[in-house]
């Protein structure tokens, strides 16, 4: 078992961690958006959509489905939640 060690971020939080990962899991829920499609979301998702400069639904309607799969952190879970998302806006992926 890998041993966690004590971890401090920016703002001051100490968490624990046992991967290389520094995210502040309090930052990451402080971060979290509680409204539109990216609250509806994992963390990973969304962490790729942003990461990628996605934070509009009508940003994530210029992509194709292939084009946001091969992003690290998408898995086929999300797709159905973005899809649904973009139908409840009139809008869906690009062809």
């Amino acid at each position: 078992m890998t041993q966690k060690t004590l971890r401090i971020c920016e703002k001051g939080h100490r968490y624990y961690k046992s991967s290389d990962c520094n995210t502040c899991p309090k930052c990451e829920k402080d971060n979290k958006p509680t409204e539109d499609f990216l609250a509806r979301l994992s963390s990973p998702a969304r962490n790729a959509l942003v990461h990628e400069g996605i934070t509009t639904i009508e940003q994530l309607a210029q992509y194709t489905e292939k084009e946001v799969l091969k992003l690290h952190g998408i898995g086929r879970a999300s797709l159905p939640i973005m899809r649904t998302a973009l139908e409840e806006k009139g809008l869906s992926f690009r062809s």
